[in-house]
This record gives structure tokens, sequence and C-alpha cells, in this order.
């Protein structure tokens, strides 16, 4: 009865006064063992004097017992052998008591190895499954059972045998190392096919290592009998410096019918041909031998090895000497012909056999010209670049617009990029003829607007005349293949008829930007260019030279040496019988007109630019000064610097004065080298430091671009300097 109870109080516990099946492995109060309980560790028990405090998977971390076992494989389905002896290594891993068994490579093994058991716990064998394997159940010599396969240890590492003695385990002596039998034999075998004298050594580690990668390309072609059409067969021919061997390649070209395969020529040394054909197989050995005792012995002959090779037969192979541009080799019965080669290979001759030649063998027609490719014409849907764009393949995409041209000609500080030119309707209405309209052509998407001028009592409401766009030239097809033409800004200049979508313009004035614009990118600008106006006047009035001096000395009777501009165009249009476009008049009259010389105040001019950095909050004045001292190479007291040089910094700097101001101010603070003091300059346009107070009761209009209505310029060119243009025509009269 008493056995009773205590079994019962072992398995059954109250909670809650119900009866529970408990745990045979719980303890009692305060984790004591019960009478007759023995708990099982769930973990390996390290002693306390070893390492510190840590717990184990911190003390032991990266800690491994490597153990040499091995285990027995029956092999059931083979004669040469009735079990295999496959040798393997142990890892227990203190951390964790994780334990993974691995079988390390052998060479022609045929078997998979390499992890046999993957890291995790192992439970004990049956009748313990319940229990995992700890560091008690190692040991050397001994014999552990892991998922029913018995694994002899033999053997531990120094680390694992100091280890296990620090745990107060007693070592076993190690085992033995059993060798597998059939590996045994195996290896008897292979020994017993050693040959009594070795071959001979034939070093090619210099070769190898002076070329390799070194590989001669020689372009050749194979004329195949067989074929239907006759067609040479392209090839690619490699010779590889570093071994003497050859490989070919066909180029196989598209839709040509023929098998793509990866290789004409294995890579292997090419044998020439003998005269007599191919070798027998067995003709050509390694080694020689020779019959000492011949018949003697009744039959059997008594063989030594050759060294002196008698008799022996030597099969040539190609070599790179052999390779030449126009030789003909032949691959295994084929005759192929060396029509080329590239620059390596021919600085690879020229430098070892010295060669010049290199001629290559033509041995192919020149391709057919690319037939005209034609594009179906326009159905009238969408924008012309739109509809070639689906005609280009079979994804259309949008077409691409010339965004470096947009980068280089939007509008950039004072720089607007926009022509602008005043115009006239060409009509016989009285009422349109007094019509104003302002053109202005946009360089950076070659789109033109026309705005009318509003003036009042005409009973016609100004402002936009024509939206921003491309406009085509007159007279073209709708409907065509080729792309049509828009009006380019060479087609705008000054006296020039222009129709767009049936208005006819005479443009009769431009503003001061477009002209100076023109002239800069002279060109592009024919008509801004004096160098072709004035070689198209001399061929005009060459033959008639002095005539044209008795002409404008006419025009000139006070013997001034200066002409109205009103008589200098009179005298062209005359001369030139209408061949001279205004704009090219002007552009001869603003060259040799008559420059005024402007004694300008620079106090004034000072106060005009600080009002205007003032206005724009520009105060980079320092940041300003070190550029200038960083492109001044040579460091002078004084500090200066080349016009052109501060022009470029300042524009950098985006200085918000226009072109003519800054230049006139550059000029102020030249020296007689023509050098600006860029120190004076900066302080001078520091309104921080150097504030003008006199500007304050001046007020300067104004100037905006956007804001031209039209109207002539402020300084318009009013007399002419004829005699300079009369020597540049015909020379210096005598």
């Amino acid at each position: 009865i008493g056995k009773e109870k205590f079994h019962k109080s072992q398995h059954w516990g109250y909670c809650n006064n119900v009866a529970m099946l408990v745990g045979e492995d719980k303890p009692g109060i305060g984790g004591e063992p019960l009478p007759g309980q023995s708990l099982k560790p769930k973990y390996s028990v390290f002693p306390e004097g070893m390492g510190s405090d840590a717990p184990a998977w911190v003390a032991f971390d990266k800690q491994v017992l490597s153990f040499d076992a091995y285990f027995e494989e029956e092999v059931p389905d083979k004669n040469q052998e009735l079990y295999r002896i496959r040798h393997c290594k142990i890892y227990f891993y203190l951390e964790d008591d994780t334990i993974q068994v691995i079988e390390p490579q052998v060479k022609n093994s045929g078997i998979t190895q390499g992890p046999i058991v993957r890291r995790h716990r192992i439970p004990l064998p049956p009748p313990q499954e319940d229990q995992f394997y700890n560091i008690e159940h190692f040991n050397i010599n001994i014999d552990i059972i892991l998922y029913a396969r018995k694994y002899k240890i033999i053997d531990c590492d120094q680390f694992t045998k100091n280890f296990l003695r620090k745990m107060g385990i007693r070592l076993n002596p190690p085992g033995g190392r059993p060798d597998d039998p059939y590996t045994k034999q195996r290896q008897k075998i292979l020994d017993s096919m050693k040959p009594l004298r070795p071959y001979e050594r034939f070093d090619t580690l210099k070769q190898f290592l002076e070329h390799d990668r070194h590989v001669l390309r020689f372009y050749c072609v194979w004329n195949d009998p067989e074929s239907v059409f006759d067609d040479p067969r392209e090839l690619v021919l490699h010779y590889y410096l570093s071994d003497d061997t050859i490989d070919i390649k066909e180029i196989t070209p598209a839709n040509a019918g023929w098998d793509a395969v990866p290789l004409f020529l294995r890579r292997d040394k090419l044998p020439k041909y003998a005269p007599t054909g191919l070798y027998q197989p067995g003709t050509i050995t390694s080694r020689t031998v020779l019959n000492v005792l011949g018949n003697l012995t009744g039959g059997r002959g008594r063989y030594i090895l050759d060294n002196r090779k008698t008799g022996a037969v030597h099969e040539e192979f190609y070599r790179d000497s052999d390779l030449k541009i126009g030789t003909v080799i032949n691959v295994w019965g084929r005759k192929i012909i060396l029509c080329d080669c590239d620059e390596f290979t021919k600085e690879y001759y020229r430098t070892k056999y010295g060669i010049e030649d290199f001629t290559p063998v033509p041995y192919k027609a020149p391709p057919p010209p690319n037939p005209e490719r034609t594009f179906p014409p326009y159905t009238g849907f969408g924008s012309e670049e739109d509809s070639l764009c689906s005609c280009m393949g079979l994804l259309p995409k949008p077409p691409q617009k010339d965004f470096k041209k947009f980068m280089e000609k939007d509008r950039c500080g004072m720089e607007s990029n926009i022509l602008r030119f005043l115009a006239k309707l060409v009509t016989d209405s009285p009422i349109d003829q007094n019509r104003k309209f302002i053109v202005s052509y946009f360089l950076s998407d070659d789109t033109i607007s026309v705005f009318e001028h509003q003036q009042q009592n005409t009973g016609i409401l100004g402002g936009k005349f024509l939206e921003r766009c491309r406009i085509k030239k007159p007279g073209q097809e709708l409907f065509k293949s080729e792309p049509s033409e828009y009006f380019k800004a060479q087609n705008l200049f000054i006296g020039a008829r222009i129709c767009f979508h049936g208005h006819n313009f005479l443009l009769v004035d431009a503003d001061e930007y477009t002209i100076n614009y023109m002239e800069k990118h002279a060109n592009e600008f024919s008509v801004a260019d004096v160098g072709v106006i004035l070689k198209k006047l001399k061929g005009i009035t060459e033959p008639r030279s002095r005539e044209i001096r008795q002409m404008f000395a006419a025009a000139d009777p006070e013997h001034t040496k200066v002409i109205e501009y009103d008589s200098f165009r009179n005298l062209i249009v005359g001369i030139t019988e209408g061949a001279f476009s205004e704009h090219e008049m002007m552009t001869l009259g603003r060259y040799y007109s008559v420059k005024d010389e402007y004694e300008m105040d620079l106090h004034f001019l000072l106060a005009v630019a600080q009002e205007q950095l003032k206005k724009n909050n520009f105060e980079n004045f320092g940041q300003l000064s070190a550029v200038l001292m960083y492109n001044d190479r040579e460091k002078q007291v004084r500090g200066v610097l080349p016009g052109e040089v501060c022009r470029t910094v300042c524009k950098s700097f985006k200085l918000p004065l226009s072109n003519d101001d800054l230049q006139a101010l550059l000029t102020m603070f030249e020296d007689d080298h023509k050098q600006v003091e860029y120190k004076k300059f900066v302080d001078g346009l520091n309104w921080r430091e150097n504030q003008i107070p006199a500007f304050q009761t001046i007020k300067i209009p104004p100037k905006n671009e956007d804001d031209w209505s039209g109207q002539p310029p402020s300084l318009p060119v009013n007399r002419i300097k004829y005699l300079p243009l009369l020597d540049d025509l015909f020379g210096k009269e005598e």
C-alpha cells in the first residue's frame, strides 16, 4: 500500500482540487527531487571553476569538440566488396550540445559525401529517446549510435582531450584506424600499373608562362566543294602560343541555312599531312622498344626501351612559322586559305619574324548597297514627327527633342535668346496696312509667335495673333513621305517676306538684341556677315569701280568723307539694283558708321550698377573677388586680369547688369595695357561698403526687352564713312 501511494504521488497531483497527471521529472517543493526520484539533465553540466560565471552559450561560443570516427556500411550489390569503411568527423558544439557529422571528400569515391547529419541535438537510442546526447556520452575508443547507425570514435584533437580531462573524464587510449579493403585493393592495382622506367619529361612550363593568353587570330575562308551554291565559308583560326594548339570557329551569317556548330575544329595540335597520307593508329608511339634476343628463346622475346628512338616516327604539326597571309593549310583534308589577321598577330610577326607585308587576300564580293528606306506618306493625324516614329519600329516611341539645344538656347539671365522683328501685312487693304505685329522667334525650340500691337481708334483688337508653334514653309505638299521644312532663324531678317498660314508679312525692323545676336553669330546668319556681304558687293561693283567712286564723291559735295545713311542706302540700292536686302544694307551701315565717342561719367555708371545690384540683393562680392584672384596666376599687387576673363567670371555669377553696362564698367577700370584692375572693379560695385549716396536722387527708367514695341533703336545709324568701304572693295586709290 505504501509503494502504491508513493507511486501515485509521483505521477498525480491536484490543481484547483482536480486530480491531474504530472510529469515524471517534476521536482518537489523548492526544486528538490522527491524521494526515490532522479532528475534527468537537459544540457551538459560544466564545473563551476571552468571559465567565467557567464552562461554556456556565452562562455563556450565558437568552441567545438572534434572527434575522428568511422562506420561500416554494407554493400549488398557488389561482388568486389561486402562492406565499406567510411571515415568521418563528429563535432560537438559546447554552447548548445548540438552535434554535426561530416564525411571528408575522397577523390573518385563515387559516393555523395559531405554533411551526413546536420547540426542539431540528437536523442539517445531507445529506450532513452527522451534524452539527448551531452558531453558525458563522449570518449575515445567507444561506440555511439546516432539514428541507428553505429559510429566508432577512434581519436580526437588536442583541444578536445584537454577539455575532457578538465571535465574529469578519463580518456581511453586511441583506437586503430582500419582501412577500406576495396580502396586498398584498388591502390595495389594502381601501383602495379606504374612503368618500371619513367616517361621522358617535356617541360612546357616556360612556354606557358611566357605566352599564356597570347592568341594569334587569322581570318580564313574555305570553299566547300560539296556546297550547292559554292559559297565560301568564313572561318576564324586561333593559334594558342602557350601550347601550339589550334581551334577554328565558323562565322555563320544570318539566314544562311547552315547548322550552327560551336566549333569547326576543336582545340588540338593540327598535324601536317604526310606524303603517304595519315598514319595508321599505333604507328606513332611515345616510346620505342628493342627485341634483344629475337627468336633465340623459342618465340619469347626480350624487350628493352630504346633511349635513342631508333625507327621512331615523328609527326609534324603546324607551328606559328607556318601560318602567313595567303598560305593554304590542310585541315584534315580541307584546303583553308588564310586571308587576314588582327593587329596583335601583325605585331607578333613583325617583331619575331620581321614580316612587314600584311596585304589581305580578297575572298568575297563587296556587300550590296543597303536598300533605301522609304516611308509612307503623312496621314494628317498628329504631328509629322510623331507619325514618322510609328514607322521606325514595332514599338512606337515619342519623338525626341533636341535637349542640348534647349539647354544652350534657353533664357538665361539677361540673355533671352529670342529674336524679335517688327512686321507689317503685305496687303492692299488700307485698314490692314497700318497694323503692326511683333514676330518672336525662340531659338531654344525653333518656334514662332506673333503678337499684334494694339493701336487706338483702329477698330482692331490687338494681342495674340498666332500661338507659339513651329510654322511650315508655304508651298509644300501636305500628304508626302518627306518631312516638311519649317521656318528657321536664317529665314527671318529685316526686309524678308514671309507667309504664316496664308498671311504675308514684311519684316521692317528688329530690336537691338536681335541685331547684335545676328552679328555675333555671323557664321549662322549670312545677312549679318560683313565678309560675305563685301564679297557679294565686290562681285557686282568690281567692273564699275571708277564710276562708283564718283557716285559716292558726288553724294559728299563738302568732302567730309561722311554721308548720311539714307544717301548711303539709296546708293547701294542703285548700284546693286535691289539685290541687297534691308538687313544687308543695315549691316554694312553699322560696320562703317561713325562711332560717337562718349565721355561717360564713372561715378554715374557705378551708381547705376550699384542700384541694380541692390535691387536684386546681390552681395557675393567676397566670393567674386576670390574667384577673380584665383584666376590671377601672377598674383600681382595691383591685381589685373584680361577683360574677357573678368567678363566670363561675372557672367558665371549672373550679375544683374546688361552686356553694354558690364562692358563699359570693365573698360573704365582698364589700365594702359588693356588689363582690368579687378580689385578696384569689385570695390566699386560693392554697394555695402562703398555706397554712392548721390544716386538716390537719380531715377533710371527700367529697361525690359519683353516690352519692346517695335520702335527704332535708341541709337540708329546716322552717318557712314564711305572711304573705308571703297578701300575694302577696290583697294586704296593711288
